[in-house]
């Protein structure tokens, strides 16, 4: 329980425990000497953080959403990872890189052919992603760094 009272020079209300009245404070305001009064019914506040919060004094009403069938699905599901497709599938992932330069036969750039004929004969149910590739490489007959391309083919196999 604390004692409630206030300064006689500056107004100011202050607090102190019960255990300290009769005792001579300074006012932290003014600074002035001021005799902490003997606790009666009319200065003594008994202490109740929870009423005194502002908690307490909001009221709420919640209310509890009824459904007739399923609830509506709020935060839908990501697709599946390649890892857990992997471990769920009957077959196992399997990835082939196929480089343009690979495809290059005396001037004849057969690239698209080759991943064509791939494509087919995996077949398109098992594909599980085609992400094309840019890459360089050192070319050893000119010495000159070389950008080119290819795919990379994710499938079920």
């Amino acid at each position: 329980m604390d004692i409630v009272f206030t300064c006689p020079n500056c107004k100011q209300q202050l607090e102190a425990e019960t255990s300290m009245a009769g005792t001579q404070i300074a006012c932290p305001s003014c600074n002035t000497s001021i005799l902490i009064p003997e606790a009666d019914a009319s200065n003594v506040r008994t202490h109740n953080p929870m009423a005194t919060s502002a908690a307490a004094k909001v009221e709420h009403h919640f209310s509890v959403p009824v459904h007739e069938g399923p609830a509506e699905v709020l935060i839908r599901k990501s697709t599946p990872t390649l890892e857990t497709t992997a471990k769920e599938g009957g077959r196992d992932l399997r990835i082939r890189c196929i480089r343009r330069t690979d495809c290059v036969e005396v001037g004849h750039d057969r690239f698209d052919e080759i991943v064509s004929d791939f494509l087919n004969k995996v077949g398109e149910t098992n594909i599980v992603s085609i992400t094309p590739l840019t890459y360089t490489h050192l070319d050893i007959g000119s010495r000159q760094l070389l950008t080119d391309f290819g795919v990379m083919i994710v499938y079920k196999g």
